[in-house]
C-alpha cells in the first residue's frame, strides 16, 4: 500500500505541466510547436533559453516536493526511504509524461528525473550534470545528453544502493535496482524518435532555428 501511495502522490505532482502552463501564459499551446511535447527541451527550442530554464526548474521541483512529502510521511521506515523515493519519482515521471487531462500527451521526463536525482545522491547528480554539460557542449545534442544521463542514473543508483550507501533493507535491494532500471528505460524509450534521428544525422541541435507551428 505504501508503494501505491507513493506512485499516486508522484503522479498527482507530475500533473503540474510547467511547459504547458507557461506556454498558455504566453498565448500558445507548446504541444503544437517543435517536437509536440510539453517538456523543457521543446520549450527551450521554441521559446528560448529563459523559458526553457523556467520550465526545467518547475518540472524538477515538482519531483523534489513530492519526494520531500513522501520522505516525511514514511520517516518511520528509513530502511525503505530510497525505495519509496524511486516509486514517488517514477509516479511524477508518469504524471509528467502521461497527464490524463491532456490526452496522456506530456513531456519526456528528464527534468522530473533531474529532481529525483537531486533528492537521492549528490555524487550521481554531479556526475550526470558534468556528463550532460560536456556532451551538449561538444555535440549540441540535448537528447544525447539526456539519454546518457538516464543510463548514468541507473548505474549510479544500482552501484551505491548495492554498496549500502542508502541503507536499504537487503530484501528490498532487487526492487530498488529494478525501479532504477525502469526509470532509466522510461527516459530512453521516450527518446526513441530522437535516437532514430541521431542515427540518421537529422536530430535538432541546440541553437538551431526555432521551430514553427
Amino acid at each position: 500500500m505504501e508503494r501505491v501511495i507513493c506512485l499516486f502522490i508522484g503522479y498527482v505532482f507530475g500533473l503540474f505541466q510547467t511547459g504547458y502552463l507557461y506556454g498558455k501564459a504566453h498565448n500558445m499551446d507548446i504541444r503544437k510547436y517543435g517536437s509536440g511535447n510539453s517538456g523543457s527541451t521543446n520549450v527551450l527550442r521554441v521559446m528560448g533559453v529563459k523559458a526553457g530554464l523556467i520550465v526545467f526548474i518547475g518540472d524538477s521541483f515538482k519531483t523534489i516536493f513530492a519526494c520531500l512529502l513522501v520522505r516525511y510521511l514514511f520517516r518511520a521506515q528509513p530502511e525503505l526511504s530510497y525505495v519509496y523515493l524511486l516509486y514517488t519519482g517514477f509516479g511524477v515521471i508518469l504524471g509528467h509524461n502521461f497527464p490524463f487531462y491532456m490526452g496522456f500527451k506530456g513531456g519526456k521526463g528528464i527534468a522530473a528525473s533531474a529532481g529525483l536525482l537531486a533528492v537521492t545522491d549528490w555524487r550521481v547528480t554531479l556526475a550526470c550534470l558534468v556528463v550532460f554539460a560536456v556532451v551538449v557542449a561538444v555535440t549540441r545534442y540535448v537528447s544525447l545528453g539526456s539519454i546518457l544521463v538516464m543510463v548514468l542514473f541507473c548505474a549510479g543508483m544500482v552501484f551505491f544502493g548495492v554498496r549500502g550507501d542508502f541503507g536499504i533493507a537487503e530484501a528490498a535491494l532487487p526492487e530498488f535496482c529494478i525501479l532504477a532500471a525502469a526509470i532509466s528505460l522510461m527516459g530512453i524509450w521516450r527518446h526513441r524518435s530522437n535516437i532514430k534521428r541521431l542515427l540518421t544525422g537529422t536530430e535538432n541541435k541546440v541553437g538551431s532555428k526555432k521551430a514553427k507551428a
